[in-house]
């Protein structure tokens, strides 16, 4: 999942972000349409005629994009799935989507709709090329591209390789008839990963016979779907580990606690260095009242530790996120990575009863990993 970008407003609900790399896409579409098809297709065209129609191209294959990623976002929210954003970026886009579905039939549904949108999309603009009259030529000549383009977005996207829209298929089938969902994600981000180095070879062959700027960026696309294959498997595998086991099984419960009225100074040499800890807990008592960490003792000159307390430093316990002992150690893995922090507090009752970092995490899965369970 790409992250950053510049948030464009929202559609049903859904976050609708314009990733950095985006812009690069869309000019050298814009540009690809400018310089080479519309040229060649119509010749008698001027320059002026080429660029406007290139835009309009351009903008109206990306908003294809955005309703094959909308479909699959709607139908996902339809199965009881949250979606976040939907996010346009370099390849095309992606919806996030924030957890995976419960049941075979449900990937299979969520997976097919965007495809089945693309040839819909591709259908309605061959149809239009085809029924308007020929002194509309601008409008057929943009619409005969459009056509085109969906049914191969739809075509490329049908490919059996996880995570495409097809492997996802794939998956969902595999998943049906084994019952195991690790199993078939194993199996089909092998295809997925099979595919990706097919295609990486098919880009260096194409350089080698001269063909240099589509040999790179079909290698390029080989290369991105190798590895998305290979980290799809990777998360999965993660959440079957982490299934069923929940915070209070690896929290620490002897985590170190610090009073709100103590200065930077003191807080450093006598509980951050001796302990090596980079996340404190902040209480008054057992309540808790925030956290101090690392970076917000660095967001302050040094000269200034003597005289400023960890209450004026830490973060307040309104602006953190928290745990309960009960919570499933997925959820924690999902929040500690969405939110890039590194550890948690876990409250009972308003009470602090431990706190969960990335490194419990990390040692419960490498223990469960060498176990091979």
């Amino acid at each position: 999942m790409p992250s950053g970008g510049i948030p464009i407003g929202k559609l049903f609900g859904i976050s609708l972000i314009l990733h950095y790399s985006w812009f690069f896409i869309f000019a050298l579409v814009t540009w690809a349409l400018t310089t080479g098809y519309f040229p060649v297709a119509y010749p008698d065209w001027s320059l002026t005629t080429s660029i406007i129609a290139s835009l309009v191209t351009s903008l109206l294959f990306f908003a294809s994009v955005l309703a094959h990623e909308m479909m699959h976002s709607i139908v996902a929210r339809s199965s009881g799935i949250p979606v976040k954003s939907i996010t346009l970026f370099i390849f095309g886009g992606v919806a996030q989507i924030s957890e995976e579905p419960k049941e075979p039939r449900t990937e299979f549904k969520i997976a097919i709709a965007g495809p089945l949108t693309s040839i819909v999309l591709g259908g309605i603009f061959i149809g239009i090329w085809l029924l308007l009259p020929t002194r509309f030529e601008a409008l057929t000549a943009v619409s005969f591209w459009l056509g085109w383009i969906n049914l191969f977005l739809a075509g490329f996207n049908l490919l059996p390789g996880f995570p495409l829209d097809g492997g996802r298929v794939l998956r969902s089938i595999l998943w049906w008839r084994s019952g195991n969902l690790r199993r078939a994600t194993r199996w089909a981000s092998n295809v997925g990963r099979g595919l990706g180095f097919a295609i990486i070879f098919a880009g260096i062959w194409m350089i080698f016979y001269g063909l240099w700027f589509n040999g790179i960026w079909l290698a390029f696309i080989g290369w991105f779907l190798t590895n998305a294959a290979a980290r799809s498997y990777h998360q999965v595998v993660l959440q079957h580990m982490l299934q069923g086991h929940t915070v209070r099984e690896i929290m620490n419960r002897d985590c170190l606690t610090v009073p709100p009225n103590i200065t930077i100074d003191k807080l450093v040499n006598d509980h951050i260095l001796p302990s090596g800890n980079h996340c404190l807990v902040v209480t008054t008592g057992s309540r808790l009242q925030g956290m101090v960490t690392l970076q917000n003792v660095k967001a302050f000159p040094r000269r200034q530790w003597a005289n400023k307390t960890v209450v004026e430093v830490m973060t307040p316990l309104d602006k953190i996120q928290r745990v309960n002992p009960d919570d499933d150690l997925a959820s924690v893995l999902k929040m500690l990575t969405e939110q890039d922090i590194n550890q948690l507090p876990v409250v009972e009752n308003d009470n602090i009863v431990g706190i969960i970092g990335r490194d419990n995490l990390l040692s419960f899965i490498n223990v469960r990993d060498r176990l091979g369970i």
